[in-house]
């Protein structure tokens, strides 16, 4: 039988998470799943590689016919207690300080989320599951809103491993554990019966799929898991974040894939644009300019967004818009009331485009955006009645350069660069969700800083004030960022400054940063003896 061996100290939660019975499910999550998702990594390789040598993506043939079939819905999320109402969803880390604000929010919904906003040490994964498992239960101390927001979920992505824990299969062959099971399968077994016995249920959102054949297996794990704990199929529901522009391409594919189990599907901005550089970082079409041109009301952008909206209201789900990471606490008030502003912009964008709901990432930003939503909606939970006739999105308009005008400037490189460094000596700590620039940042602005960083470079991009963008450059803007960095004995910046040069400055482009830094740099006490389990 397989085992999973935990390779860490003892933690607050360690005997109630790290039970023999859940170790039993999450090892029995790999022995059915593991060798599936190997395969499916491979084909996500040759897929990016493929985007890289010139192919751009399209409209898979494979699903024509389902695209063409006007009858079939997904499951949706207006039978799934808590989720019938999404208009502000607010996602954020999940320590326990994190989760108590945020079930005491008027958020509708919460995500915790082990992905993008959080570090995945030891002492946050353990202890996100904890804090969920008390919270699930109203022991979680500090909590005394009797309205919470629903609690959702987001595990880590396909890619991320778990190095705290090791899989051994029935060959005898050991591996690192993978994130995304390990969050899934802790969470679901100590918490689905709960959840529905309390009115709700167990809520996912699935980052970084690129296909249907990821979501398809997602939809196996959710079968097997409801069978192996007795849980009526259809009760799990997903919403999938749409953040690559290959999944851009198979909306309606993940849909159907998943539509025994879908709530919706929801807009990533920042990760989707990481993606696009990420994947055609070849063509000097695609050369994205200074961070603060790239707007949701680009062509492309909203080519995105429109077809997301018309998608999902035509098979019955939800359409939840992009983040909003403003920061809410900040010197100059008139600065805030500004971002307030152009927030409340954006989100009423986002109500007339058709969205069901919305976004933020910060709890003083949910009674501004709920504002915006109930003028938009008035008491109506959603408006999956509104089918956008009018969408006309082709696969030439999500691949729409227009107004993408490559304008990069000294600031705007110097401007990745800190964000860059400044957010993975945070992540490095121990902290996921970093106020840098005026904005709260997580892994997704990280990895499109220095994504975009690289492209200059490898494009020989030249800056507005007539220098040509090379590494030479990017070294020198550094040393003079650093010079400015007052640091402490906590800081990190030596190893951040390492992943970054390995991850921007190299002639090879890393797929994600988070791996590396992760399985290289980000340190946490290990027991020198390993406990075996399950």
């Amino acid at each position: 039988m397989s085992r999973i061996t935990i390779n860490a100290p003892e933690a607050p939660g360690y005997d109630t998470v790290l039970s023999a019975q859940a170790l039993d499910f999450v090892a029995g999550l790999h022995e059915t799943f593991a060798g599936r998702l190997g395969a499916l990594m491979a084909k996500r390789g040759n897929r990016s590689a493929e985007m890289n040598d010139g192919t751009l993506p399209r409209f898979t043939p494979d699903y024509a016919a389902v695209r063409a079939d006007r009858t079939w819905q997904v499951a949706g999320s207006l039978d799934a207690p808590g989720l019938e109402d999404r208009r502000v969803e607010l996602a954020g880390p999940v320590t326990e300080p994190e989760i108590v604000a945020a079930l005491n929010s008027q958020a509708k919904v919460f995500i915790a989320d082990f992905e993008d906003s959080t570090s995945p040490t030891w002492a946050n994964i353990l202890g996100g599951q904890h804090a969920l498992y008390l919270a699930v239960r109203d022991r979680l101390p500090g909590v005394s809103n009797r309205n919470q927001p629903t609690i959702g979920m987001r595990p880590r992505g396909w890619h991320l491993p778990e190095k705290h824990l090791t899989f051994t299969n029935s060959d005898g062959e050991q591996t690192p554990a993978i994130g995304a099971l390990v969050d899934f399968g802790l969470y679901f077994f100590h918490n689905a019966k709960h959840l529905i016995d309390g009115g709700t249920g167990p809520y996912f959102y699935l980052p970084k799929l690129e296909s249907s054949l990821e979501a398809r297996l997602w939809n196996q794990i959710f079968v097997w898991a409801q069978d192996q704990m007795g849980i009526p199929q259809g009760t799990i529901r997903a919403t999938v974040h749409i953040e690559t522009i290959a999944a851009a391409f198979h909306m309606e594919e993940i849909l159907w894939e998943l539509r025994d189990h879908c709530a919706g599907l929801q807009a990533a901005g920042w990760d989707y644009l990481f993606s696009v550089v990420k994947n055609l970082r070849h063509s000097t079409e695609f050369i994205l300019p200074d961070r603060d041109r790239l707007t949701n009301s680009l062509p492309l952008m909203k080519a995105f967004t429109d077809r997301l909206v018309w998608t999902c209201h035509r098979r019955g789900a939800h359409a939840i818009g992009t983040m909003t990471n403003l920061m809410t606490s900040h010197p100059d008030e008139g600065f805030v009331a500004a971002e307030f502003a152009r927030m409340r912009e954006d989100k009423a964008r986002e109500a007339w485009q058709g969205f069901d709901g919305t976004w933020v990432a910060d709890p003083g930003l949910v009674p501004a955006a709920l504002a915006v939503y109930y003028a938009a909606l008035g008491e109506q939970p959603h408006q999956l009645e509104n089918m956008r006739p009018d969408v006309r999105v082709c696969a030439d308009h999500l691949l729409d350069i227009t107004g993408l005008e490559p304008v990069v400037t000294e600031e705007g490189v110097r401007v990745n660069i800190r964000v860059a460094i400044g957010y993975l000596n945070e992540w490095l700590g121990g902290n996921g969700n970093v106020a840098l620039e005026n904005l709260l940042e997580d892994v997704s602005t990280a990895e499109i800083s220095r994504s975009q960083i690289w492209q200059w470079i490898h494009h020989e991009v030249t800056l507005d004030n007539g220098q040509q963008v090379t590494r030479q450059l990017v070294e020198r803007y550094l040393g003079e960022e650093l010079a400015l960095i007052e640091l402490t004995p906590a800081d990190h910046v030596t190893e951040a400054v390492e992943i970054f040069r390995a991850s921007a400055l190299t002639e090879e482009f890393p797929e994600f940063l988070t791996v590396p830094a992760y399985t290289e740099h980000l340190v946490d006490r290990v027991a020198k003896d390993a406990v075996t389990a399950a």
